[in-house]
């Protein structure tokens, strides 16, 4: 019989490992919450159209990754590659800019998928912390969420972070700079590859963002965007510059960095890390001030980042980050004998109502067994409810790591414990 297992490009999450996945997630939830932000969470496939419009037919993402199937009813639907274009939808569909704005919102372990050659930190069901702030058109927004980014990573114990922004403009001074990017890749097409060449006349500045080395040689020296941005474009990546250099951040302007979407528009930006394995990138985002128009809402600015979290745990190995596994049990409650174990079932309760994590044998096995059992769990507290116990009306602790016993008033335990 052939052995099920786990679809190509994706992973389980094991109980000795799953405490890292809520580290992590709780810092998300606790740094989202101290800058005002509200969790979103969004359905797991939406309609391909949002996809399509959104992200934009020609990123990778939509023409060669995207899981998309025909449901019973003849609708196309597609499991949800990256969180933003969901959150936007929700936005619409709920009517959220007819409130106070901005609306500023996180998402934890937003789960996402890509069809994609499974490697080191990229899987084809990924996961993702993530904000969106929609109708906070100041760059003030900017270096806000850059500021909470790098806040989650250094929580997370991520090391040596640097920051990495450009400005890929709006659509009226990006059109200048199309047409000279299109001069300057005219004579190098015949050398790029078939996506890029595909992406020509389409979108050319897809062409430096392709991972591919002989692409990358071919357009060395391509005009950079920051030269062809218009007077509110240019004044608006000034005012992040000021605003990052006012929070102590530092940055370096790279104007290779346009992001693999298509919904992007001026700020832009990359947190990278170092690691034995060279650099990484660790999170990126930007602006994207036409999203929600173009599918078909109001004008409204918005702004976000995408952070993986199968990629965070990475660094954290990486960098000797990881933090240590917390205790799964304060006490394991030993018992001997049918009505002992009636009365550890009790005491293993109480302990639960008070806060305590307990647990007792559930598979009838003897005393030794038992307490070979408890020291495996990892649990410095061993209780001991036998005959003599029950006849005193006490509860034997046993302390694991001194190997030392005493015996404590039944009625007194949750005391001992809070002592």
């Amino acid at each position: 019989m052939t052995k099920i297992q786990a679809p190509k490009g994706t992973q389980d999450v094991l109980p000795a490992a799953s405490y890292r996945w809520q580290s992590v997630e709780a810092i998300m939830r606790d740094v989202g919450s101290l800058y005002g932000y509200s969790e979103i969470r969004t359905p797991v496939f939406e309609h391909t159209e949002l996809f399509q419009r959104g992200v934009g037919d020609t990123t990778d993402v939509v023409q060669k990754e995207m899981y998309t199937f025909t449901d019973k009813g003849d609708r196309s639907v597609t499991l949800k590659p990256e969180g933003t274009a969901g959150v936007v939808r929700a936005f619409l569909e709920d009517k959220l800019f007819a409130g106070p704005l901005p609306v500023k919102m996180y998402y934890v372990s937003c789960p996402c998928f890509r069809y994609e050659k499974p490697q080191a930190g990229r899987l084809r069901e990924f996961h993702q912390h993530g904000v969106e702030v929609f109708g906070a058109p100041d760059a003030t927004c900017d270096a806000e969420i850059i500021r909470l980014a790098l806040e989650v990573l250094k929580r997370a114990g991520v090391k040596d972070l640097s920051l990495r922004i450009n400005s890929i403009g709006c659509p009226a001074c990006r059109a200048s700079y199309h047409d000279a990017l299109r001069d300057f890749l005219r004579p190098r097409l015949d050398g790029l590859c078939d996506s890029c060449k595909s992406r020509f006349e389409r979108n050319p500045m897809r062409i430096l963002d392709c991972k591919e080395a002989s692409c990358q040689q071919r357009i060395e020296g391509a005009p950079s965007m920051l030269d062809h941005l218009c007077g509110e474009c240019r004044s608006h990546f000034e005012k992040l510059q000021s605003y990052l250099t006012a929070l102590g951040i530092g940055f370096t302007l790279d104007p290779r960095i346009v992001r693999g979407l298509d919904y992007y528009t001026k700020t832009v930006f990359e947190i990278v890390t170092k690691t034995p394995a060279g650099e990484l990138t660790v999170c990126g985002g930007g602006r994207y001030d036409g999203l929600v128009e173009e599918l078909g809402g109001p004008k409204t600015a918005g702004i976000g980042f995408g952070l993986g979290v199968e990629r965070l745990l990475m660094v954290q190995d990486l960098q000797n980050a990881a933090p240590a596994a917390p205790a799964r049990l304060d006490a394991f409650v030993c018992t001997l004998g049918d009505e002992a174990r009636l009365a550890g079932l009790a005491l293993t309760d109480t302990l639960r109502g008070a806060g305590i994590k307990a647990d007792l044998d559930h598979a009838a096995r003897s005393m030794k067994a038992q307490f070979k059992y408890a020291d495996k769990s990892g649990a410095p507290i061993v209780l001991i409810l036998a005959g003599d116990e029950l006849a005193q009306g006490v509860v034997r602790v046993r302390d694991m790591a001194k190997s030392e016993e005493t015996l404590v008033p039944m009625d007194q335990i949750i005391d001992y414990f809070r002592q």
